[in-house]
């Protein structure tokens, strides 16, 4: 919906331009022309993120995301433990 009013505000501040003799109409179409030119593409931009955006749904839930941060941290602690002891080459 935003999209096409974007696309008529464009087409209104190009035909103003185009159609009137006067400066002070010709610089409020440019300025409508430009306005409609930037909203239609962010608004396109923005329909393609969407697109694109997964669900939150299909997102994990901080209560997962904690959990799996404390079994990376526990893992990391045991496998810096098992490590031998680092042994320093002769000079």
């Amino acid at each position: 919906m935003t999209r096409w009013i974007m696309i008529a505000l464009l087409l209104i501040g190009l035909a103003m331009a185009f159609l009137t003799h006067s400066p002070g109409v010709l610089g409020l179409g440019l300025l409508l022309a430009t306005i409609g030119a930037f909203g239609t593409v962010l608004s396109i931009a923005a329909a393609r993120v969407e697109s694109r955006s997964r669900p939150e749904t299909a997102m994990l839930q901080p209560e997962v995301i904690a959990a799996m941060r404390e079994r990376a941290k526990a893992q990391a602690v045991q496998a810096n433990t098992a490590k031998p002891p680092r042994r320093d080459l002769p000079t």
